[in-house]
């Protein structure tokens, strides 16, 4: 995910990309498992909020009741999902790219996203990804 310190010993702060966040956690799924999760209503509820399940397609664009809108822009089903992710309050779109990679006791799901306009909503973004994964696991969890 690059280096997290690089302007000036900012956390998260890139020359090319503004502020950024990671996020990671192995969960104890398959990688059909997890992606099945994350494009189910209960899984978007995660990560986009209340919208109509998508049809993951690169250039589908979708919007929630709570303001938050996007396009997909790379789709590679059970693997990655790559979009502009923004809030309505916002002046620009972020760019957040989820990953499932495999791992030796199950997936790792990795929340990234870049373009953020401040610290302060890195952190807040940050507390957004880290609850998700804490929900995929709980919901995890439930299931083994």
């Amino acid at each position: 995910m690059g280096n997290d310190r690089s302007r000036e010993g900012v956390i998260g702060l890139t020359a090319a990309t503004g502020y950024q966040i990671g996020v990671r956690r192995t969960l104890p799924w398959s990688q059909e498992q997890a992606w099945a999760f994350l494009t189910s209503s209960e899984g978007l509820r995660l990560w986009i909020g209340e919208v109509e399940t998508p049809r993951f397609q690169v250039g589908e664009t979708f919007e929630t009741a709570g303001g938050v809108s996007g396009e997909f822009r790379v789709v590679k089903s059970r693997e990655q999902l790559r979009l502009r992710w923004k809030r309505a309050a916002w002046p620009s779109p972020s760019t957040l790219q989820i990953r499932l990679l495999p791992a030796k006791t199950g997936t790792t799901v990795s929340f990234h996203q870049e373009q953020l306009a401040s610290a302060a909503l890195r952190e807040e973004m940050k507390q957004l990804w880290e609850d998700a994964i804490a929900a995929m696991m709980a919901k995890a969890s439930q299931r083994t």
